[in-house]
C-alpha cells in the first residue's frame, strides 16, 4: 500500500467516525489503520512512530488524540494494570494475550474462550464489560 492510500484510508476512518481530520489526527490514524491491519499500542510507541515519521506531535497530543479516538469508538483502550494502557483498533469484543517478557499486547483466539457463567452483578449495578487478559511469559 502507498502512503498516499494509507493517508486515504486514515483519514476516512476519521470522517466515518465523526472526527475532523486535522494534519496530526491523520498522521496518527494513518499509522494505525493505514495498512489495514489491527494495532495494539501505547501512546509512547505511537508518539515513537510518528516522530519517525517526520512529523511533529507532542506526547500530549497524542495521549489527547487517543482518547478522542476511544470516544467517537475507533479504538478500545485495554489497561493492563494500573499503570499500563494499550489501544486497539479491533474494537469487537475480544480476549489478549499480554507477553509480560516483551511489554506487547495482541489479541488472542475468541473462538478459543469459553467463559461459562459470571459472577451476579450487585444490586442497583450491571455488567458493563468482560476485559479478558491472559499474561504469558516465556519458559
Amino acid at each position: 500500500m502507498t502512503n498516499s492510500q494509507a493517508t486515504t484510508l486514515g483519514t476516512k476512518w476519521l470522517s466515518g467516525a465523526g472526527l475532523r481530520p486535522t494534519r496530526q489526527r491523520v498522521a496518527l490514524a494513518t499509522l494505525l489503520v493505514g495498512d489495514g491491519q489491527h494495532r495494539h499500542v501505547t501512546a509512547e510507541s505511537l508518539f515513537a512512530d510518528v516522530k519517525k515519521m517526520g512529523e511533529s506531535v507532542s506526547l500530549a497530543t497524542v495521549y489527547n488524540t487517543l482518547r478522542a479516538f476511544c470516544d467517537a469508538g475507533l479504538v478500545q483502550e485495554v489497561t493492563v494494570d494500573g499503570s499500563r494502557s494499550y489501544f486497539d483498533t479491533n474494537t469487537h469484543d475480544h480476549p489478549h494475550f499480554f507477553w509480560e517478557d516483551e511489554n506487547r499486547l495482541s489479541d488472542a483466539p475468541a473462538d478459543q474462550l469459553d467463559i461459562v457463567s459470571l459472577p451476579k452483578a450487585p444490586d442497583g449495578t450491571e455488567i458493563a464489560k468482560v476485559d479478558v487478559i491472559i499474561r504469558l511469559r516465556r519458559t
